[in-house]
């Protein structure tokens, strides 16, 4: 959800007009086929869903200084532990923009989708969150 993050002044809002990006964004979703998942749910009687990352896309194309990079913030939600806020600031003319999302590890390797660039005037920040695999140790007294 985009989150509303106030009114701000600017010394170069004489020239420009100050404005939120453009932005399209997708919630990755899906089942945890974990062991107790295994056994009480199949198929056609599958587990609920559950967030396992988000791809944000991002259009700066009007960037005053086009060498700045857009940068993400993350920050803890005061009111509710669960979620956080990400904001992601590029610039003149843009303003920052702010998404809620889980407060859950993210996953950084390239082999789970992870992508944090900007190129040709769109910034793409693409996460997962990681997976906990549960391992049985047992002692052999």
């Amino acid at each position: 959800a985009d989150i509303d993050i106030g009114k701000q002044n600017y010394s170069w809002a004489d020239k420009y007009k100050p404005r939120k990006p453009r932005f399209y964004n997708r919630v990755h979703t899906g089942y945890e086929w974990n062991k107790y998942n295994q056994t009480h749910y199949d198929q056609d009687n599958p587990p609920p869903k559950i967030v396992q990352g988000y791809k944000f896309n991002i259009f700066y194309q009007d960037l005053i200084d086009p060498n700045l990079t857009p940068e993400y913030k993350l920050t803890v939600c005061k009111d509710e532990k669960e979620f956080c806020i990400l904001k992601i600031t590029a610039g003149p003319p843009y303003e920052a923009i702010a998404f809620k999302v889980l407060n859950k590890e993210w996953e950084y390797s390239n082999r789970y989708s992870f992508k944090s660039q900007y190129s040709q005037g769109i910034f793409q920040l693409w996460f997962q969150f990681k997976k906990y695999r549960y391992i049985w140790y047992t002692s052999t007294s």
